[in-house]
């Protein structure tokens, strides 16, 4: 496959797609988008950026509207025939706005029960007919512990960014999620690394599952240039005015490793002239989400964040990630740097050093010269 005018899918959404320019797929779409239209079962490892979220919506769109055409249209309320499992609220609202932009001829029907909203919200979401779900692990129990949706009419069960979502409470409501399906639904799981937790998923759930790992999956893509930055006597702040000050193409998210350290930057920045926005955990939602809003459409050229930006955020205009205090992880370090030069455009990734750093330098060194290596092989 080499053109998606080549893939057996709907008029409707070859059309969208060649209105919105895509006529290449990318490397997991190219794998995935088969396989899934073939009603098969897949576990795709692919880097951040890559466009996961068409690979599986393509598929869940042109199969109900199939079903539909073929006089079988959705007739119970709450019974979702595609379900899209999602980390986080923002992902999901992400993850809707793809499906959203290829629905307007389907006219088939896109719901949320998403994290982080009001309940009453998801139940109003729920109520009627729909073909779509996408929903976090918690908010999706929540609904079905109150009868107001059943997953018996479920197709297609996809598990997004699940490196995102292995928390305590996440194995137990996934075997709920999965168990509430017909036992012949097709399954997809997708994920930028295979965590040890990751992989127990894969063994348990997803057991006996294809697995397609991309060439850029868990090592750097081409187009990010990285430059390590000696911290000066701890003196981090005056190296990030530094930094801020050199032209970027794009704008910037800045990374620290704590909610304390996140404010701190912040209010150094506020108070020395920068437009800047804080998006972290343990903060008012709405004024997070309006954050991000603001980030998103370049009335802040800065965001300043935790962890909590370096997984699933998709923003396209960022052309520079600044580590002003480097992770304890490689996987963490990976999120954090998928930020920027995402789906083939160029970025810069800067990290503050020290010597407590080192071994993680060492780490970030040995898997670009890898990733250089396959790259030019």
């Amino acid at each position: 496959m080499s053109l998606f005018s080549k893939i057996a899918l709907l008029p409707s959404l070859k059309h969208v797609l060649a209105a919105k320019r895509f006529t290449t797929p990318t490397e997991i779409q190219e794998y995935a988008l088969p396989l899934l239209l073939a009603g098969k079962s897949l576990v795709g490892v692919a880097e951040t950026g890559s466009g996961k979220t068409l690979a599986y919506a393509l598929p869940i769109l042109h199969q109900l509207k199939m079903m539909e055409n073929s006089g079988s249209p959705v007739a119970n309320d709450g019974h979702p025939r595609g379900l899209v499992m999602v980390p986080t609220r923002e992902l999901g609202e992400q993850v809707c706005k793809v499906f959203k932009e290829f629905t307007h001829h389907t006219r088939l029907r896109v719901r949320s029960a998403l994290g982080g909203t009001e309940f009453p919200v998801s139940r109003r979401n729920v109520a009627g007919a729909f073909e779509v779900l996408v929903a976090t692990p918690g908010r999706l129990v929540a609904l079905l512990d109150r009868n107001l949706v059943n997953l018996t009419d479920v197709r297609t069960l996809v598990f997004d960014e699940v490196d995102q979502m292995l928390d305590e409470g996440f194995l137990p409501a996934a075997e709920r999620i999965v168990a509430g399906c017909p036992a012949d639904r097709q399954l997809a799981l997708f994920s930028a690394t295979v965590s040890p937790s990751v992989q127990k998923l894969m063994d348990g759930i997803f057991s006996g599952v294809e697995v397609f790992r991309t060439k850029g999956s868990h090592q750097f893509v081409p187009t990010l240039k990285t430059e390590n930055k000696a911290v000066p006597e701890n003196r981090r702040f005056p190296l990030l005015q530094r930094e801020l000050a050199l032209e970027s193409k794009g704008s910037t998210i800045i990374f620290t490793n704590t909610r304390e350290q996140c404010d701190r930057v912040a209010q150094a920045l506020i108070d020395n002239g920068y437009d800047c926005r804080v998006y972290r955990g343990e903060m008012e939602k709405s004024v997070r989400r309006e954050n991000l809003r603001s980030f998103r459409k370049g009335e802040a050229p800065i965001l300043i964040s935790t962890d909590l930006a370096g997984r699933g955020l998709d923003v396209e205009h960022v052309g520079r990630v600044i580590n002003y205090h480097l992770p304890s992880t490689l996987d963490n370090y990976l999120h954090r740097v998928g930020r920027t030069a995402r789906a083939g455009r160029k970025g810069v990734v800067i990290n503050f050093v020290t010597e407590r750093d080192e071994p993680l330098v060492k780490e970030i060194s040995g898997l670009f010269k890898l990733s250089k290596a396959r790259a030019n092989g």
